[in-house]
């Protein structure tokens, strides 16, 4: 830090040292100046053609099918795991009602049997 410091100073003087000067500037006077200019005409910039707005498209085009995209998968994947879930308890209850139906069915066939025995 101290270092940093100490050479402060020298620093500034170099940093606020003018630069070269010339003895002598080169000017030409307002006449020739004027004479030049309508001599030659000025240069024009050639026309550049957008491009930016060609890439600019492509780009938000496939960002925005990439978010949509994205959002409609996810919203499927939703839907697919709440169909499936209740798909799973419709199997469950109709596996549950079978097997009630059945060991109600067992026991009137052994009721039956019982009475035919009667007779």
């Amino acid at each position: 830090m101290n270092a940093c410091k100490s050479m402060v100073p020298a620093l500034r003087a170099v940093a606020t040292k003018p630069a070269f000067v010339p003895a002598r500037s080169f000017s030409a006077s307002t006449f020739m100046s004027q004479g030049a200019a309508a001599a030659a005409p000025a240069p024009t910039l050639p026309v550049r053609k957008p491009v930016g707005a060609f890439r600019g498209g492509i780009f938000g085009f496939l960002t925005g099918a990439l978010t949509a995209s994205a959002a409609v998968y996810i919203y499927v994947l939703g839907e697919y795991r709440i169909a499936n879930e209740s798909l799973t308890e419709d199997i469950l209850a109709l596996q549950s009602a079978t097997q009630k139906l059945q060991t109600y069915i067992g026991e009137l066939e052994t009721r039956v049997d019982q009475l035919h025995k009667k007779k």
